[in-house]
């Protein structure tokens, strides 16, 4: 009586993809694995196997789309080693199974005695397509392959950069010794060295002082009084009068420079602490007057436009939250000097002038905005680098 064994021969498989060169064509082969144990569960040693290998697509059941018959020997621990595709071809095609095409299992038939009488039986899907093999259908493409290269920098300078614009190479300048490299608005460009009280808008590319004139501290909240500072006459130096307590005088100055630190108080139009009036001090770092640091200047007012352009919001909240910190340091009224709106409204001059008036920056809790003023009031002055 003949006795069937149903054991599965995939106690161990494992698969591999060799290309060899042959004539211009590279035939496919898969390397292909198994330990064989026989009906008792013991190991089919250094010995004769036939076996019968189909690839079924679809399904464990599905169509034969390739088989083949081979003859191997078993190692001393029941290791079977062949290559799928080397085989005697009984049906299809290895070289033409398209992989890309569907599920594909791999079904076995052994015989462990090594004849054609294969009574053990085993069935698993291929998990992973030989994507190899399903790469090699480019062999079969024809009229040629367009390839453009992405286009490569080049320079003409040393010390040169590029960025990319998301259109085209974008070239950066070489620097000069003492220059620092920014990124504004995620672009690089080479600026000045920063000191200590210096501060970047990377939106803007502008550096400005980092606190208000006569102030002791960066603002560390919009209502800190230590970072008020000082309230100028626009076109008036250092000389005093920026005091929130300087004395007052109702005397007009005839001069750029009054020669006293009393805050002046015109009391009627134009409203201006010199007579006759002279709009063109604070005009740039050379400018007569000028209260800043060397290297520094009243900023114009498109400059204070595009910083608050970058602001959260525009009014005191994006103001103080700008990299500037700019506090609501309040004002001083022309006709009396007294201080007003401190620790609610903000104004800053410019130094734009607008006929018998000067551009300054307003904020409140509300809004934001540039007004004309009258250049005897007493504003706070942030300073520009130029």
């Amino acid at each position: 009586m003949k006795t069937t064994f149903v054991k599965t021969i995939l106690a161990l498989a494992t698969f591999a993809l060799y290309l060899f060169p042959a004539f211009g064509q590279s035939p496919e082969k898969m390397s292909y694995q198994a330990v064989i144990r026989n009906s008792s569960n013991q190991l089919v040693t250094n010995q004769a196997v036939g076996m019968k290998i189909s690839i079924l697509q679809g399904s464990a059941s599905g169509t034969e789309v390739y088989v083949e018959t081979q003859t191997s020997t078993t190692n001393a621990n029941g290791l079977v080693s062949i290559e799928i595709g080397g085989g005697t071809v009984v049906n299809g095609a290895f070289a033409t199974i398209d992989w890309a095409n569907g599920l594909y299992f791999i079904k076995t038939e052994t015989d462990p005695t090594g004849g054609t009488n294969y009574t053990i039986t085993g069935t698993s899907q291929l998990l992973s397509v030989p994507y190899a093999l399903h790469a090699k259908t480019a062999e079969t493409i024809t009229g040629g392959i367009t390839e453009t290269d992405p286009s490569v920098p080049t320079g003409t300078q040393s010390g040169q950069m590029q960025y990319w614009n998301n259109t085209a190479w974008v070239t950066v300048p070489a620097g000069t010794a003492g220059q620092t490299m920014y990124f504004i608005n995620n672009k690089p460009q080479w600026g000045p060295v920063m000191s200590s009280t210096d501060i970047m808008n990377t939106t803007t590319g502008k550096i400005w002082m980092d606190r208000n004139l006569g102030a002791s501290r960066v603002a560390t909240s919009s209502t800190d009084t230590l970072a008020y500072g000082d309230l100028y006459q626009w076109g008036r130096g250092t000389d005093g009068h920026e005091k929130r307590n300087s004395d007052t005088t109702s005397t007009l100055a005839t001069s750029n420079s009054p020669g006293h630190g009393n805050f002046i108080t015109p009391g009627s139009s134009p409203n201006d602490w010199r007579n006759p009036q002279n709009n063109t001090l604070w005009q740039g770092v050379s400018g007569t007057n000028n209260p800043c640091p060397s290297g520094y200047r009243l900023p114009t007012e498109a400059e204070w436009n595009a910083e608050r352009a970058s602001w959260s919001s525009d009014n005191a909240a994006g103001a103080f939250a700008s990299p500037l910190k700019l506090p609501v340091a309040g004002s001083r009224y022309s006709n009396n000097g007294t201080l007003n709106n401190v620790g609610s409204y903000g104004d800053y001059w410019s130094s734009t002038v607008v006929g018998a008036y000067a551009r300054g920056l307003y904020f409140s809790s509300s809004d934001a905005n540039m007004y004309n003023y009258y250049c005897a009031n007493g504003y706070s002055v942030r300073c520009i680098k130029d």
